[in-house]
């Protein structure tokens, strides 16, 4: 991770100069010019949403499974997450996988003593590990994978999240996907994940249903999407499965990136790799509150902006159509949570205007059409997302959304903030264990289960950390 490239800050002042001059001489001509492209520029967003649902709606044919199943790797990097180890190692233990084919490595850090203490108490399958990560910076969770990488065997490698509940076979379509891939260019399939609610929760119900239906646009419509016209998309932070050599080959993740898997999917791209999807699906809890969502959000956009600088520095490495994913994926979500919350702004005070003054508001045709037909994509987006991931969408949430989008322009704001005064700080979501009976975490009583004098490997790495990928 590097500051502002000589051309990048160029075609800045040169923009910035422009639109200041034509600010100062032509105030209308820059008024009416702002309204225009953005009135343009939302229209294409929601045309290129509408196109996605289309494609997406396509089955996938299953994939045959393969005569000899690959080695697979298993990691999941956990910090501060004592109070959900236990319930993550059971999740594990229920993956449907060859064991004696399996590795796993809970990733933690040396200083986390209470994570791995209750790492150790737990009972584990055969096959995971704990994998203790040496000091160092910075300390975010690409660092640590890319420590536990470099011991990785298997010839597939999958990374989870400490809430995370993957589907037991999730591993074996990944591994079937792979071993049918002809082009021998395919480096990583995304999972599905997908928001539910277990047991009482002491966020807001508002948030948690409108952070479900945003991931169920997302992964049930837009990446199938994308992936189904060859195109690259920013990653998920979890649930993603690759080619371990692949991943080696790229040098992992960028440790200074706090939206890692943004980035990755694209550098994968810029090396002739190419990313698809899968449909078994990986569950996950809501953030919660808006003490965890404002954080949680505020750190993904600020790794958006990173990713958008990494990769705009020389985009013709991402060819034509590897920028136009960028722009339509990175470039859009920035976009659109910087102008979520003024337009709403905007609409609020014209009606209000508008009423005050006794007067019908003014409905220009292309401001109606940007209105209309901007919010139905992301409606309907939402809607079938929703409907194909089974999480509740109904005529409330949709009217309840715009204010929801505009939360995205305070995480903006924030994000934007936290990018210049600490850009490498990595803002900790707060996992908690979910309100289930305590038999149903509780790993198997089987031969591949251990005590809590499991193997325990710690790390003798002493090498500095990483340097930051560009």
């Amino acid at each position: 991770m590097r500051g502002l490239a000589p051309a990048q800050i160029g075609v800045m002042a040169a923009l910035l100069a422009a639109t200041g001059t034509l600010a100062w001489f032509s105030p209308e001509v820059f008024g009416r010019g702002i309204i225009l492209a953005g009135a343009w520029g939302f229209l294409a967003v929601a045309a290129w949403r509408t196109a996605l649902i289309l494609l997406s709606a396509a089955p996938a044919r299953p994939p045959t499974e393969p005569t000899v199943w690959p080695r697979y790797t298993v990691l999941a990097a956990l910090h501060d997450e004592a109070e959900v180890v236990a319930q993550l190692i059971g999740r594990l233990s229920r993956i449907d996988y060859p064991a004696d084919r399996l590795q796993g490595l809970l990733v933690l850090e040396a200083h986390d003593h209470a994570t791995i203490a209750a790492a150790l108490a737990t009972q584990r399958p055969g096959w995971l590990e704990v994998f203790v990560v040496p000091p160092g910076k910075p300390q975010t969770k690409p660092r640590a994978l890319n420590c536990a990488l470099a011991h990785a065997t298997g010839d597939l490698l999958t990374v989870y999240d400490a809430e995370d509940e993957p589907d037991p076979l999730q591993l074996r379509e990944a591994a079937s996907r792979f071993a049918a891939d002809t082009t021998g260019r395919l480096a990583c399939l995304q999972a599905p994940l997908r928001i539910r609610r277990r047991g009482p929760a002491d966020g807001s119900p508002f948030l948690d249903r409108q952070f479900a239906a945003e991931y169920a646009s997302l992964f049930e419509t837009a990446l199938p999407g994308i992936a189904r016209l060859g195109l690259p998309f920013p990653l998920g932070g979890t649930s993603n499965h690759f080619r371990t050599d692949v991943l080696s080959a790229v040098e992992g993740w960028d440790a200074w990136n706090v939206t890692e898997d943004a980035d990755l999917g694209f550098r994968l791209w810029r090396r002739g790799w190419r990313l698809g999807v899968i449909s078994r699906p990986t569950w996950e809890t809501p953030p919660g509150g808006l003490d965890n969502w404002l954080p949680q959000r505020t750190r993904w956009l600020k790794g958006y902006m990173q990713t958008w600088g990494v990769h705009t520095r020389d985009p013709w490495r991402l060819g034509w159509r590897g920028s136009a994913a960028l722009v339509m994926t990175v470039g859009a979500g920035l976009v659109s949570a910087a102008l979520h919350g003024l337009s709403l702004a905007w609409v609020a005070a014209t009606i209000l205007v508008s009423l005050m003054a006794g007067l019908p508001p003014e409905t220009p045709a292309l401001a109606l059409s940007v209105l209309v037909l901007g919010a139905a994509s992301a409606w309907l987006s939402c809607a079938i997302g929703a409907r194909r991931a089974g999480v509740p969408y109904g005529p409330g949430d949709m009217i309840a959304a715009p204010a929801y989008w505009a939360l995205l322009s305070l995480a903006f704001v924030h994000a934007g903030w936290r990018l210049i005064r600490d850009p490498f700080a990595w803002d900790k979501t707060r996992h908690r264990r979910d309100a289930a009976p305590a038999a149903e975490e509780a790993a198997p009583e089987t031969h591949d289960v251990l005590d809590a004098t499991g193997p325990l490997r710690l790390s003798a790495l002493h090498a500095a950390a990483p340097e930051p990928v560009a």
